[in-house]
């Protein structure tokens, strides 16, 4: 963990590089440090995937309106000031990377971070 999905319009897709928004994401999230100075995530456990919604309606359903919806999923044990701080790290990078939309779109921007055990997690690795 963690695991970061991102749902977005795809009106996106003809202004911004949603692959390198994951890629921005993803190293912004395995270079994130304590209080410690340790490392939050373990790098082999980080995963970012993007999905487009094709059909989409945002607020009046007026389709020049963007959505980016930030859904994190991480294992529990953390306390919540540092949760805020991966929140609060993880949306400002976001906010930066699509700051050029904004001059071209209105955008709106969430992330929400689930923090709850696994009912069962099983592992491969080759």
């Amino acid at each position: 963990m963690p695991h970061l999905k991102i749902e977005y319009t795809a009106n996106l897709d003809a202004h911004a590089d949603i692959g390198e928004l994951c890629k921005t994401l993803s190293h912004t999230l395995v270079t994130l440090k304590d209080a410690a100075g340790a490392l939050v995530f373990p790098l082999y456990g980080t995963r970012v995937l993007a999905y487009p919604a094709a059909q989409y309606a945002v607020a009046d359903g007026e389709q020049g309106r963007a959505f980016v919806y930030l859904n994190m999923r991480i294992t529990p044990g953390r306390s919540p000031e540092l949760v805020q701080v991966i929140g609060d790290t993880l949306l400002a990078a976001a906010r930066d990377y699509l700051a050029p939309v904004l001059d071209k779109l209105p955008l709106r921007l969430t992330l929400h971070i689930d923090a709850t055990p696994p009912g069962y997690e099983g592992k491969f690795t080759n």
